[in-house]
């Protein structure tokens, strides 16, 4: 049987399965029913692994083995085993949030806050900040000095950028226009961002911004994530973000936009 290397290499990493795994069940798929003889000369596996390999596909549940003499496996039908995936998925899901639910009640979790907190407060100030690699990355972190802000939230950032944020932001942004958290957001404009900015009406201040382009976040007038790329010109998982702690420079920064935002146009 010959079999794309490709089409391997897909299953593989869909399925979480070893070669000989995947070599043994793609096997199987084709005759429906085989000895492990039959599987491991139609797949180029050694027949010295082939039982082991049958064995741990069958605790999978990607296969069946069928009673008598000699031993067959019976493949089981792919729709059946994505069903069995997914819901093995959301079980371990589900309970590895009840466990992390289960130590944010305890008391191990206030001694890890309050390690934290007095050995930040001892940090000089130049040591917080970091490089950030990967726009999933990049916006996760986005989003956990979003959710912590106190007064204000200052946005700078493009057309494409703004849309994306407005998906993937609109849920925590709203929670601190309930909060009382002033968000302004400064965006360069083109198809589809006055459509995305109606979805943020009443929980934004939303400004068009021409002539140039920017993309940074100042959170508090403390906090500042400078994006040092064109999002236009890079791949998501190389985009890069450095942020850094520091009052000085934050508050400059977002004085600077703040003494020019009653001259730009409301999108």
């Amino acid at each position: 049987m010959i079999v794309r290397e490709d089409f391997l290499k897909k299953l593989r990493s869909a399925f979480d399965l070893n070669i000989y795994e995947v070599k043994i069940w793609t096997a199987l798929l084709s005759k429906g029913v085989a000895t492990a003889g039959e599987l491991s000369d139609i797949s180029n596996v050694p027949r010295s692994r082939s039982y082991d390999v049958l064995e741990g596909l069958e605790k999978k549940g990607f296969i069946i083995m069928k009673l008598g003499k000699p031993i067959r496996y019976i493949a089981v039908r792919p729709e059946e085993i994505l069903k069995r995936l997914k819901q093995r998925v959301e079980e371990n899901s589900k309970n590895q949030l009840e466990l992390l639910e289960k130590v944010k009640r305890e008391e191990v979790y206030k001694e890890m806050e309050l390690l934290f907190k007095n050995g930040v407060a001892n940090v000089d100030p130049t040591n917080l900040s970091g490089a950030i690699k990967g726009r999933k990355n990049i916006y996760s972190h986005l989003n956990s000095l979003i959710s912590n802000a106190k007064k204000s939230v200052t946005i700078v950032t493009t057309a494409d950028g703004f849309i994306r944020k407005v998906d993937y932001f609109k849920n925590a942004l709203k929670k601190l226009k309930e909060r009382g958290v002033k968000v302004r957001i400064a965006t360069n404009v083109s198809e589809g961002v006055k459509d995305a900015a109606k979805e943020l009406n009443g929980i934004a201040e939303i400004k068009k911004l021409e002539g140039i382009k920017g993309r940074f976040a100042v959170v508090d007038s403390k906090d500042v994530l400078l994006l040092i790329q064109s999002d236009a010109e890079i791949h998501e998982s190389n985009d890069t973000g450095i942020w850094v702690s520091t009052p000085y420079f934050a508050l400059a920064l977002e004085t600077m936009l703040i003494q020019n935002w009653n001259k730009l146009d409301k999108i």
